[in-house]
């Protein structure tokens, strides 16, 4: 049986472990962590993800998407600037990061064993296989160790590494459920309401800021306090807020694949989170490495194609991820009303092909 190390269990990597499970092959999961699970709030699931999670036998995602509600971009007096359906996009499945890992660990079978509180130190190869710290052999290793990836950094130390976006993020909870979803945009911050299936609201919130400055719920109140209905209900009923510097991966990405050695999820393009497609890239990197492991025999050139077929895919998204970034925290009176003029006559143009659609 071929064996894989895959380190990291966030959710690229568990669900790594899940697809090459399916494949046949013996999988050893090495977590930092003292305990197996995920932290931080709601995490949107596309359509691409979905559809390899449920290859993957994963259970839950089609009754999560039954709520997600409708949703737009809005100014802070709560003035609808543009609907994500005139846009005529997709709306994804809107779940909690910690139940979602929890589906997808729920998948572990006999083939999975999953080591917590290890740190890999060190990581070698040669032409039979991968060696961890010196002790763990495999055929495969699956490196999924995050951001600041140890194993990125080790196969390529000239590479710069993470640099900072220029604007933190917060993140919550609130135990009420909103009518509608969507963001809002204001000079130099932004707020965001998703519905989740267990009746609560994840929000979530950016502002420009110095790196390392931090933030708190009562920060979050008093930059978003006096913004439209239903904003100051959501966090008041809010019992704490996550506070995150924003951070990705800078351009040319380096490849996903040294030897017998693939980079998964933000260890390979760590991405803003303003389209929402961090988690589901990995996802999607999962199911694609699978599949060429599967259809090619030769492991070193099945990963030469993965990279291949995902490296371009997450560059676009790495770029257009930041670009919408930078537009959304714009601060200059007069190119945010540029901005929203686009918008609103992009809309325009949207609802307009859509009513010539259903005449037709």
């Amino acid at each position: 049986m071929s064996t894989a190390i895959v380190v990291g269990a966030g959710i690229g990597g568990v669900t790594a472990a899940v697809a090459l499970q399916r494949c046949g092959w013996e999988v050893t999961v090495l977590e930092r962590a003292a305990a197996l699970g995920e932290v931080g709030a709601g995490i949107s699931v596309w359509p691409g993800a979905a559809a390899v999670l449920n290859d993957l036998g994963v259970k839950g995602i089609d009754q999560a998407a039954a709520l997600s509600g409708p949703t737009g971009l809005r100014k802070p007096s709560g003035r609808w600037v543009v609907a994500a359906t005139d846009l005529g996009i997709d709306l994804p499945v809107m779940i909690h990061r910690a139940q979602l890992h929890d589906l997808i660990t729920a998948e572990f079978g006999p083939a999975v064993t999953v080591r917590t509180g290890y740190t890999v130190e060190t990581v070698t190869q040669d032409d039979s296989g991968v060696l961890v710290n010196g002790s763990l052999r495999a055929d495969l290793l699956v490196a999924a160790d995050g951001l600041r990836s140890v194993i990125r950094t080790a196969l390529y130390p000239q590479y710069a590494g993470p640099q900072y976006s220029g604007y933190t993020a917060y993140r919550g909870l609130a135990d009420v459920q909103a009518d509608d979803g969507g963001e809002t945009w204001g000079p130099a911050q932004r707020f965001g309401i998703a519905q989740l299936i267990d009746g609560r609201t994840y929000w979530y919130a950016t502002a420009n800021q110095p790196a390392g400055q931090g933030g708190d719920l009562a920060a979050v109140i008093r930059r978003y306090g006096n913004w439209h209905d239903p904003i100051p209900a959501l966090l008041a009923s809010t019992g704490t807020a996550l506070q995150n510097d924003i951070y990705d991966l800078p351009l040319p990405l380096v490849p996903f694949a040294a030897g017998r050695i693939a980079l998964l999820g933000d260890a390979a393009h760590a991405m803003t989170p303003n389209m929402g497609r961090g988690a589901c890239t990995a996802i999607e990197d999962a199911g694609a490495l699978a599949k060429h492991l599967t259809a090619t025999p030769d492991l070193v050139t099945a990963l030469t194609q993965y990279d291949a077929e995902r490296r371009p895919a997450a560059t676009q998204l790495v770029k257009r991820s930041r670009q919408i970034g930078r537009m959304g925290q714009l601060e200059n009176p007069l190119a945010i009303g540029v901005r929203d003029a686009l918008m609103w006559v992009g809309g325009g143009v949207a609802r307009g092909a859509a009513a010539l659609r259903r005449k037709r």
